[in-house]
């Protein structure tokens, strides 16, 4: 039984700046598949190889699988779509897989347009694809693919989705296989060492509108921090990674077990071998302050904060529950504790405009974090504030959905204008800390990682990768009338997808409505009336209360 995994070979100009970063999704499959005794696994990762059609076909041809795996994101689904098509192609035999958050919310849609596809796994994949393959192993597929949770498949004319599968209780259970990737690939390009992106937590309690993670994974869960250690400890001395990033969308969320966390990679000296980046929420490093130094002391050396908008009608827009003061106060904690900063912000939704675009790069300048990046709003389909958009989501080419192409065109520029703007506010704070910060701030492993960071975003420059320049004619502002973002206009929604979004929200719509019928007779309250309206910062669900250090999610 022959199992190939194919990373389809999608590029933007966003993330990519950093460095090469390991398919951490084919370890952990791959992983689940010989702990269920499939041992035969490749794994071809066209993206970083930056493999052509051509080769991909022949490499497939050779390794002449039983089962073809895929993943995608919402920018790579075309891709990803076309690795199945090739694979339909070079070995018509095998299964054709493909998993992923797009795939799992928008699957009419996938199957509506690319009816080569056999089966998609819906949700966490490691068990279903497991179920999956062993199925196809005892010559029971497709016959028993109606019985296996969280798959989609095309039955005739109809496309089927079985009853979803639980979400994975035991993650300490899940053995990633990293063997499976060659490592020499992967380089965080600001400090020239290897990159690997673990996983402590699944998930996130905060339903931030333009967020698909809470979707995706569901509920919340925590690995025991040892374990995570053990992996990393074993990611350090096996496959010489000198930095890697938490996966999760917010690992300080739970206190106490962060904090085992830190304490054990300090217990084990492995913060002289590596060194570590995380994503957080601002709140989190209000309510942490005292610990920050000894984060730093663990190895964590970069906070990516999601300050989102300068705006805050942009943030009660994204129902973010954080403040616009607290982002300025959170990045002097942490620069005062020796943490690299780096400020997040969100662009380009229909009230944007010059003067705010103007805002947010004066915020970033006097909030002086390390490192700023504007990106492009992307409203992906799956999520609430996409539906809300309506009609003013133009755009169904997903291809362009990766935070670096204006997806949405505000009402006060065209596309090309918001581009310029955003480029400016770019080149104005990158010149200045290039030139009077970077070089001359602090002396040993700051400076060397602030110039590392240098050489990134430089080489993204010159060479026209960074936010796409190149592929859409971008040369500065005297080239705004000739930008081509390169739609492609016959994209459209599937019917069958539509019809799933109008009955979602007709069920909105009357939940809405029975909710306000039952306030109303109760008396507790205006209709619609929700805690927070006085500008308390809200919490999980709506509260006031952060997690304490001893609370947990489950």
């Amino acid at each position: 039984m022959h199992v190939v995994l194919v990373h389809p070979n999608y590029h933007s100009g966003g993330a990519e700046i950093a460095g090469n970063w390991p398919p951490a999704w084919a370890a952990y499959l791959a992983g689940g598949l010989k702990s269920a005794g499939f041992d035969k696994v490749t794994f071809i990762d066209a993206m970083t190889d930056d493999l052509p059609d051509e080769v991909l076909e022949q490499k497939l041809r050779e390794a002449n699988p039983d089962v073809i795996g895929v993943t995608s994101i919402t920018p790579s689904i075309y891709k990803a779509e076309a690795v199945l098509k090739i694979a339909e192609q070079a070995v018509p035999k095998a299964v054709r897989v493909l998993g992923g958050v797009h795939a799992t919310f928008m699957f009419k849609q996938v199957l509506s347009e690319a009816p080569w596809i056999d089966v998609i796994v819906r949700g966490e994949g490691e068990e279903i694809f497991v179920n999956l393959v062993r199925a196809v192993a005892e010559g029971r597929w497709p016959a028993d693919r109606a019985g296996i949770k969280g798959l989609a498949y095309r039955d005739g004319g109809e496309i089927i989705a079985t009853q979803a599968a639980p979400t994975i209780k035991d993650l300490d259970g899940i053995m990633p296989d990293w063997d499976i990737l060659t490592w020499s690939k992967y380089i965080y390009v600001p400090l020239g060492v290897r990159v690997a992106i673990p996983n402590m937590a699944r998930g996130c309690p905060f339903t931030c509108s333009f967020c698909s993670q809470w979707k995706f994974w569901r509920d919340y869960r925590v690995r025991d921090p040892k374990k995570v250690v053990d992996e990393i400890e074993k990611l350090v001395n096996e496959h010489n990674v000198g930095f890697f990033i938490l996966a999760d969308e917010e690992p300080t969320i739970n206190k106490k077990k962060f904090t085992e966390f830190c304490e054990e990679l300090i217990a084990r000296g492995l913060p002289d071998k590596v060194k570590w980046g995380i994503n957080t929420r601002v709140t989190d490093i209000y309510r942490d302050r005292d610990d920050l130094k000894m984060w730093r002391k663990a190895g964590l050396v970069h906070v990516s904060l999601g300050t989102e908008a300068a705006a805050q009608l942009k943030l009660d827009r994204f129902n973010k529950e954080t403040k616009v003061a607290q982002n300025k106060e959170a990045i002097r904690l942490l620069r005062e504790a020796d943490i690299f900063t780096e400020a997040q912000f969100i662009v380009g939704l229909d009230n944007e405009t010059a003067e705010t675009l103007e805002e947010t790069y004066r915020m970033a300048w006097d909030w002086q974090p390390d490192l700023a990046n504007w990106s492009m709003y992307t409203p992906w389909p799956f999520t609430p504030l996409f539906q809300e958009l309506g009609d003013k989501v133009e755009v169904f080419d997903f291809s362009k959905y990766n935070f670096v192409t204006p997806i949405m065109k505000p009402d006060a520029m065209d596309r090309a204008e918001l581009l310029d703007r955003v480029m400016n506010n770019y080149r104005r704070f990158y010149m200045k800390k290039a030139l009077f910060h970077y070089p001359w701030r602090g002396t040993g492993f700051r400076r060397r990682y602030l110039l590392g960071c240098l050489k990134a975003f430089l080489r993204a420059g010159v060479q026209r990768t960074f936010y796409d320049l190149g592929k859409v004619g971008y040369w500065g502002p005297q080239s705004k009338k000739s930008v081509d973002f390169h739609f492609d206009g016959s994209r459209e929604i599937a019917p069958a997808q539509m019809e799933d979004w109008v009955a979602l929200s007709e069920r909105k719509m009357k939940a809405r409505e029975r909710k306000e019928a039952v306030k109303a007779q109760l008396g507790k309250g205006k209709a619609g009336e929700t805690a927070g309206d006085d500008g308390s910062v809200l919490a999980c669900g709506g509260g006031t209360q952060q997690m304490d250090g001893g609370a947990a999610l489950h």
